[in-house]
């Protein structure tokens, strides 16, 4: 039987703005704010839904990922690793960098359940000016890092790191490769952290996996780049649902709203030629569900 489509309903008033790599998409349900960023753009980004209030922080580099803390700033995940971001002054700090490799640069990054940040990296395909970059060799890794500051190394030879999620018991970590359109699952103990017995979640025919969320069921909800769609996934790997983006590149996604039944997807315009001023790539999408998803933990750092 044919997967259901549900159609994404933009909502370009909440943000007006076009993101060239928009990505990193997080709510924080103390506040009822959504935060994501512009790797390309240089900017990390937070929107009140309800008011259309939006705060935007250049940073000086690169920036795949903001991260609301539980003393009250946040953490962006910058080229060179973690710093803390000062919302009131915008002042950024050095926090700590798991991946000390000067190749490579931060792409996807989630908290788990207990607040620690895993922490993908990748090969840097970001030029000094934004430009698109060679991919190099498969030199990314995937870290954990605790409140301190500490961080365990925990996957290696990555090329693109994307889709990093828990299931809701926290026992099954998620992640792809996205250059190998593969997102796999793996054994998850969260007092280690350890993972085991890898394999194969999904294979993705349709574009590339990009980030992904995960709902109170256990479904994986995942961005899948170049397809324009996001997709949900069983805790089997069945695909049961698809969610048509009028963007040709999504690139993330969360659940927010009261009952985080809203999933914001976030999207690209970096790579793509000759736009239509009316193009909606590079927006940021909502699309509202009957299925609630998990709530995001601030950084505990």
């Amino acid at each position: 039987m044919a997967s259901p489509l549900v159609h994404v309903v933009a909502r370009p008033s909440d943000a007006p703005q076009r993101d060239q790599l928009g990505e990193g998409a997080f709510w924080d349900q103390a506040t009822g704010a959504l935060y994501w960023v512009d790797i390309v753009g240089k900017r990390a980004m937070r929107l009140d839904p309800l008011s259309g209030a939006m705060q935007v922080w250049p940073t000086p580099s690169p920036c795949s990922a903001i991260i609301p803390t539980a003393r009250g700033d946040a953490i962006v995940a910058l080229a060179d690793g973690l710093h803390r971001l000062n919302f009131e002054t915008g002042a950024i700090q050095h926090f700590c960098s798991p991946d000390p490799d000067v190749r490579n640069r931060s792409n996807d990054c989630r908290t788990d359940a207990r607040g620690r940040i895993w922490l993908g990296t990748m090969w840097n395909n970001i030029g000094e000016n934004g430009e698109g970059v060679a991919l190099g060799g498969a030199t990314g890794t995937i870290s954990c890092v605790e409140a301190d500051g500490s961080s365990t190394r925990m996957l290696t030879d990555m090329s693109i790191t994307n889709s990093i999620a828990f299931s809701p018991d926290g026992r099954t970590f998620y992640c792809t490769d996205t250059r190998k359109h593969l997102i796999w699952a793996f054994a998850c103990d969260p007092d280690g952290p350890t993972l085991s017995n890898q394999r194969v979640f999904s294979e993705v025919t349709e574009g590339g996996p990009d980030g992904s969320s995960v709902d109170v069921e256990g479904g994986l909800w995942t961005a899948q780049w170049g397809a324009g769609k996001v997709v949900r996934r069983t805790p089997d790997g069945r695909t049961d649902r698809e969610i048509v983006v009028p963007a040709h590149q999504p690139s993330s996604c969360c659940f927010g709203g009261p009952d985080l039944k809203t999933l914001y997807i976030t999207s690209a315009r970096q790579d793509l030629a000759a736009l239509e001023p009316s193009s909606l790539d590079g927006a940021l999408f909502a699309v509202d569900l009957d299925t609630a998803g998990l709530p995001m933990t601030r950084f505990a750092g």
